[in-house]
């Protein structure tokens, strides 16, 4: 099976050979709970997003990527921040792509659907916010979070 493997300022890390705008989406309900999926390529915890396809938009890609990998449908309603980090670098053992980092973290509102796994997620499931600290996740996911229950309303730019 294809692996994700991420290198977070490791010596031994592959050089990085592409670059690949993409999104990952904080999406809450009305209780305030954080919407989580575990990922089916290396069992990480993770909030949902993916690349931007040619001829979308970043709220396009957030809204698109949430549904296909949760089977929940969201609207945009804010900014995380940027993470480029080109110290963070993910492996794709299935084709040997080595990404620099390069991910815009939006949040969003559910609006309807409900939890369902699909072939990128293992487990989709609301966590509340209190207890999504607790599971297992990259460390550049882990500070993409953390920005954001820190409540500050001012994006990270990274």
């Amino acid at each position: 099976m294809a692996r994700r493997i991420d290198f977070h300022h490791d010596p031994d890390a592959p050089a990085a050979n592409s670059l690949v705008p993409s999104v990952n989406v904080i999406v809450t309900n009305e209780r305030g709970e954080v919407l989580m999926i575990q990922r089916s390529d290396n069992d990480n915890w993770a909030v949902p997003g993916g690349a931007i396809d040619l001829g979308e938009s970043l709220p396009q890609a957030a809204v698109r990527e949430t549904l296909e990998e949760t089977g929940i449908r969201c609207e945009i309603t804010g900014l995380v921040g940027t993470y480029t980090d080109p110290g963070h670098v993910i492996l794709y053992t299935s084709n040997g792509e080595a990404r620099q980092e390069f991910s815009i973290v939006l949040t969003g509102r559910a609006i309807s659907g409900s939890p369902t796994p699909s072939t990128e997620s293992r487990e989709v499931r609301w966590v509340p916010r209190d207890e999504v600290a607790s599971l297992s996740m990259a460390a550049s996911m882990r500070m993409r979070i953390e920005h954001y229950l820190s409540g500050t309303g001012l994006p990270y730019i990274g």
